[in-house]
């Protein structure tokens, strides 16, 4: 039998609610928390804690959606990341090249016979 408990209300954090009810949430949060900074920033003599506000957000909260159009990175910069990831990579061709060597090696050890076969190419006179 399939379970049918599921919340029936939009303030239960569902992630499958329409766009439009999420977004009025999350401005309703937002308008919160910020009512709520403003009377302890006004209550505050001084700045220590006023970060803690920043620690409370979950992650991409307020982040707003963003497209990557350019990346703009110098030509010295990329040639150089390219170059420390060759060097990088050697070490890594250097432990495959030792493994194949072992399962070649194995197979040898396993399959003798794949070693010395004979391939007799009769050629018609």
């Amino acid at each position: 039998m399939t379970d049918t408990n599921f919340p029936l209300m939009a303030d239960d954090d569902v992630d499958d609610l329409p766009r439009t009810l999420r977004r009025e949430r999350e401005a309703r949060e937002r308008e919160k928390r910020e009512r709520e900074d403003k009377a302890r920033a006004a209550t505050l003599t001084h700045d220590f804690g006023a970060s803690d506000a920043q620690r409370d957000l979950p992650a991409f909260s307020t982040a707003p959606a963003a497209t990557v159009v350019r990346f703009d990175v110098p030509f010295t910069h990329l040639m150089g990341f390219f170059i420390k990831a060759v060097f990088a990579a050697v070490p890594a061709l250097i432990i495959l090249g030792v493994l194949l060597w072992y399962a070649g090696a194995l197979l040898k050890a396993v399959y003798p016979e794949l070693v010395h076969t004979e391939i007799l190419i009769r050629i018609p006179r």
